[in-house]
């Protein structure tokens, strides 16, 4: 029987997220508000959180059932085998979110969905589990929408976006799933030149260069969650092995040319360290952004701007960027901007926008095609 899936994603990019399932060859995907819902086997799952660049997580749905009242979410989780993922060896954590006016505090939501796993366990072995906020073998999460409870079992653990691969970051860095999803949205062909001339610690050109490559984020990642389940074997584990070594063969070294710069020496010592650890050769260059138009020709360019709280940014330097960007004719320019100052100082109409959300940060990204 096909097991109900769920890809959260940052606001703002689940058309990018869901584009990207269908590409994997992933079953009844859809698109939805806050992630991408797709249905496969288990092993369709551990397949996800191995590709997928997109994704925050995978989660797994277990139940959904109405619930007004803490005792109906408690017999709702309770009815549910839970022994199955858990035992008292395991540890667990459960994270809430709720819209509704039955269940207005998260905390508590999820404090009573976590005594009815804990008791259940408690009775089935004679002890409990223990909670681990920080790292569980078994992350559980409740979204209760009024009285509409649904609770997922988490297959991935730490969050999508710790790819494995960066060793550091500089101030205020963009997560991998959401240069990822910037770049599938910019409509980069992974075969023309791609820059980023303010590179910060490398990230988009990174993700860039991986995803050009064909090369799996999840093959960075020393273990997932549902390696840590109860029920997962030495078969599960072969099995796992088998995934991993063919999607690892289906990678290549064929990638077009990547342009990384930025004008500050310190971050560029990070961004070829993650680089490196990659397994990537990406040449970074110490440069202002007025050169930004050299070796580019008709590629991309993909690039987050400091602004704002992100860094502090000065109206001469909004009109230092905004006038480089101006020159690069004949090529797309895409930015995340944080500051609608940078858009009104470049003489072309954006050709679309999109909110996303960089943090807590809202943005806008935008394209342009400079004439």
């Amino acid at each position: 029987m096909a097991t109900d899936f769920f890809a959260p994603a940052i606001p703002g990019t689940e058309r990018a997220l869901r584009d990207e399932l269908c590409e994997l060859g992933f079953d009844s995907v859809r698109l939805n508000r806050g992630g991408i819902p797709f249905k496969g086997e288990w092993a369709d799952g551990w397949r996800a959180c191995l590709q997928t660049r997109i994704a925050q997580s995978v989660q797994a749905l277990m139940t959904t059932f109405h619930a007004t009242t803490p005792e109906a979410l408690y017999e709702g989780t309770i009815n549910v085998d839970w022994t199955h993922y858990i035992t008292p060896r395991q540890t667990l954590a459960v994270g809430s979110f709720c819209r509704s006016r039955y269940f207005r505090h998260s905390g508590t939501t999820a404090l009573k969905v976590k005594d009815a796993v804990v008791d259940q366990i408690r009775e089935a072995f004679g002890d409990r589990p223990t909670v681990d906020k920080k790292d569980p073998d078994v992350r559980l999460f409740v979204y209760v929408s009024e009285d509409r409870v649904k609770l997922y079992l988490d297959l991935a653990g730490v969050a999508l976006h710790k790819r494995g691969y960066r060793q550091s970051t500089g101030p205020a860095p963009m997560r991998e799933t959401l240069a990822a999803a910037l770049l599938r949205m910019s409509g980069w062909d992974r075969e023309s030149p791609l820059a980023d001339p303010m590179c910060g610690s490398g990230t988009i050109a990174i993700e860039a260069a991986l995803w050009a490559g064909n090369v799996a984020p999840g093959l960075f990642r020393d273990r997932f969650g549902f390696e840590r389940w109860a029920c997962f074997d030495h078969d599960d584990a072969n099995q796992l092995r088998i995934l991993r070594g063919d999607i690892r063969r289906a990678a290549h070294k064929q990638l077009p040319r990547i342009f990384a710069s930025d004008n500050d020496e310190t971050v560029l010592t990070l961004a070829k360290a993650n680089a490196q650890a990659a397994g990537l050769r990406i040449r970074f260059r110490q440069a202002d952004i007025a050169d930004i138009d050299s070796g580019i020709g008709a590629g991309i360019v993909v690039t987050n701007p400091p602004y704002s709280e992100r860094l502090e940014t000065s109206l001469d330097e909004f009109k230092h960027i905004a006038a480089a960007f101006s020159r690069m004719h004949g090529t797309r320019v895409c930015i995340l901007s944080g500051h609608p100052e940078l858009e009104k100082l470049i003489p072309v109409a954006p050709l679309d926008r999109q909110k996303v959300k960089n943090g807590n940060l809202e943005c806008e990204f935008l394209r342009f095609d400079v004439p």
